[in-house]
């Protein structure tokens, strides 16, 4: 019976697991845009927790910036200015030189156009436009353009000439994957043919606005034509054959000599940015035509020139920053060329992406299942984080673009769908089995206990635990003023909830409830971490809760609570005990005889809270503790040395004057100066302020003792009866 309704539960959730991974795979073949706009989305909070990484130190960009348009006046420039600010970079050794801006009109600032214009004669006649032509064809520069995408009336239709040949290998007849423009603006004739090369610098936003790609690679008149970033790239190989390689789904790479350029399918590079605004070195144009620039910054590197200036509308949207330059982004992209760190979508990703949500699904689905009910939240959460890590491991450290929106759809869908089915088929079982136990063990137990039905995890063996032991001082007299036993467990439940709730909330169980008194254990069955922390935590917590129960209870004309408690570390057997009709998971041994011995001293001491030396040996936070005594509890014969708890942190003011002078007694009394321990402790009993009363003078009448009647082999230790 058993077995078989197993196997309907394991067929009834696989088939979900099935309708799950079905029909979310059918979407993710034929998404809807919303949803490529959220994959998008929690891409970028993955570079957002990645933050700015370091780029290659090969890229500057020469910035039109606006303090360079406050000196040299507002855009465009005359093409002199122009001309000079490329001479002063050519002159600092740049490598190449790229044009993030198109110089489509004449400047007719230019005395020559002026004096044609006019019909004077133009004979020595300064032309700005010859002048920066001049440096153009005598300079590494790269042209920039720009290609018109949509079909307008009034697209131009010039061809830049460029002198690179492009290759498609694998290309299947008919099919093209390509970006196609409708028209182009080029730069003026003069620059542009003179010009060694050029390239597009399109960037084209996603559906949200957002630029995450640049298209390397655009067809024109039926020819392929480079990205500024690609040309500048060709041009530093000096190679002039690029070949553009086809996969089935469409462009699979570019490359050029020794570079190897993974791009999607339709030849757009995935840029893997390095950060926020002016990751790269920016060096504003001005300086460079004041010559206030290091060489070194410069030399052998490539140049981009372009603007940051926001009246200039270079201004595009990233995964970093929504208000970002344009001519930035071109230059992420030459470095990760450069440093061959592309984020890539190999023809392979959308199978596995497939294979992805269906393990998923199956995987979430059996998991949900077979973990307990009030488990299934850490089930999603654990797996969204994970599966957040790893996608950031295979996007950062390979480069590989999964799909993020899916595999957390998933997920989320599997563990809901799960959730909603273990409600249906086991919340009863589960509820039989909890009654069947409750009359077994505790409840804490109990709910681990049905976490670990099939191993051995309550079988007795020996752990280190921290014992509590808590008492009510003086409860016999405080149930004697109660009028009847309704009276005294409502005035015990007033305090035994609230203790029992900072024990909980340490981590701690309660073993059990003896009449007034409180015993519990740290770190069994399951492990926890500083358990002697959390135990003396909870302990000086409840002290400290008294003083508001004690001014509750004395608002209702009630008695005050007065407590004291023990604590102790050590190894003791803890497990399943009793017999086999009635069992309790506990624990035994000498550490909890010490623990129980502990709380009976705080009477004899004057104290609240004392601890033994195992305990304060593993404590990692700071408390205000006093040495107390040397003692041998009954049935033990190695000493323990033991401590008065009076908070957290460190002795401050009077209070740490008044524990220095008593440890030098302790100390003076441990080595037999009896008359001189006798004064420092009389010299503290005789103060109207101290915050223990009474062990001052518990060790005033031992030196009096011991001096009138001197001890044999003295050695500090009390023997407790």
């Amino acid at each position: 019976m058993i077995k078989k309704r197993a196997l309907k539960k394991f067929t009834l959730y696989s088939f979900a697991a099935f309708l799950i991974a079905l029909s979310l795979s059918i979407s993710y073949l034929h998404p809807p845009k919303v949803f490529e706009s959220f994959d998008n989305y929690l891409r970028d909070y993955l570079f957002l927790l990645r933050g700015e990484i370091n780029e290659s130190n090969n890229v500057v960009i020469v910035d039109i910036d606006e303090k360079s348009l406050q000196k040299l006046g507002q855009w465009p420039w005359s093409r002199d200015k122009v001309a000079n600010l490329l001479e002063a970079i050519a002159n600092a050794g740049a490598a190449v030189i790229g044009f993030d801006i198109v110089f489509a009109e004449e400047d007719n600032s230019s005395p020559y156009k002026i004096f044609k214009k006019f019909d004077i004669s133009t004979n020595n006649i300064p032309n700005y436009d010859s002048q920066l032509s001049t440096i153009v064809t005598n300079t590494p520069t790269i042209l920039g353009y720009q290609f018109q995408l949509e079909d307008e009336k009034y697209n131009r239709k010039e061809v830049p000439s460029i002198p690179a040949v492009f290759i498609e290998r694998n290309k299947e007849l008919g099919k093209d994957h390509l970006i196609n423009a409708k028209g182009a603006i080029l730069n003026i004739p003069i620059l542009q043919d003179n010009a060694y090369s050029s390239g597009f610098f399109n960037s084209i936003p996603d559906e949200t606005g957002v630029i995450r790609s640049v298209p390397l690679i655009i067809r024109y008149d039926n020819q392929i034509f480079p990205s500024l970033a690609l040309e500048i790239i060709r041009v530093t190989t000096g190679i002039n054959k690029v070949y553009v390689n086809y996969s089935e789904l469409g462009v699979s790479n570019i490359s050029i000599g020794e570079f190897f350029i993974p791009t999607d399918r339709h030849g757009r590079l995935i840029i893997n940015f390095r950060g926020g605004e002016k990751t790269f070195k920016y060096i504003s144009a001005i300086d460079i035509l004041k010559g206030k620039i290091d060489r070194s910054q410069i030399e052998g590197k490539a140049v981009l020139i372009g603007t940051s200036a926001a009246g200039l509308h270079d201004i595009r949207a990233i995964p970093f920053d929504a208000v970002y330059p344009g001519v930035e982004v071109h230059a992420n992209a030459i470095d990760n060329i450069i440093t061959g760190d592309i984020l890539t979508m190999p023809t392979w990703i959308e199978g596995a992406n497939l294979f992805h949500i269906v393990i998923l699904s199956f995987l979430i689905i059996y998991l949900t299942t077979y973990t307990p009910f009030w488990f299934n939240p850490a089930v999603l959460a654990g797996f969204v984080v994970f599966e957040i890590l790893f996608l950031y491991h295979m996007l950062f450290h390979y480069s590989y673009i999964l799909n993020i929106f899916y595999p957390i759809i998933t997920i989320i869908l599997a563990s809901i769908v799960a959730t909603f089915m273990d409600y249906l088929f086991g919340i009863k079982q589960e509820e039989a089995i909890k009654k069947k136990f409750a009359s077994k063990v505790s409840k804490e137990v109990m709910d681990s206990l049905l976490l670990n039905l099939d191993n051995n995890k309550f079988e007795a063996k020996e752990k280190e635990i921290t014992i509590f032991f808590s008492d009510i001082r003086s409860f016999t007299s405080i149930s004697e003023s109660m009028q009847s036993a309704k009276e005294l467990i409502e005035y015990l439940n007033k305090y035994m909830d609230p203790m029992t709730e900072i024990i909980t909330k340490e981590k701690g169980t309660v073993d059990k409830y003896m009449g007034d008194a409180i015993m519990a254990y740290w770190n069994a069955p399951g492990n926890v971490e500083d358990h002697q922390d959390r135990a003396l935590s909870a302990a000086i917590k409840q002290i400290e809760y008294l003083k508001q129960l004690n001014e509750i209870l004395e608002k209702e004309n009630k008695p005050h609570i007065d407590i004291g408690i023990g604590l102790n570390t050590g190894i003791a057997t803890v497990g399943e005990m009793g017999s086999q009709r009635r069992s309790d998971y506990t624990v035994i041994g000498d550490p909890i005889n010490l623990g129980s011995r502990l709380e009976s001293l705080c009477k004899e001491y004057g104290a609240k809270i004392i601890i033994s030396q195992y305990l304060k040996n593993g404590l990692k936070d700071k408390y205000i503790l006093r040495v107390l005594d040397l003692v041998t509890v009954k049935g033990q014969t190695k000493p323990v040395e033991i401590y008065e708890v009076h908070g957290f942190g460190k002795a401050e003011g009077r209070l740490k004057e008044e524990l220095d002078l008593f440890n030098n007694a302790v100390q003076l009394y441990r080595n037999s100066y009896f008359k001189e321990a006798l004064e420092i402790f009389k010299e503290i009993n005789s103060w109207e302020e101290k915050k223990n009363l009474k062990i001052c003078t518990v060790y005033i009448d031992r030196c009096e003792r011991y001096i009138k009647t001197p001890p044999k082999d003295f050695n500090g230790v009390l023997k407790l009866v």
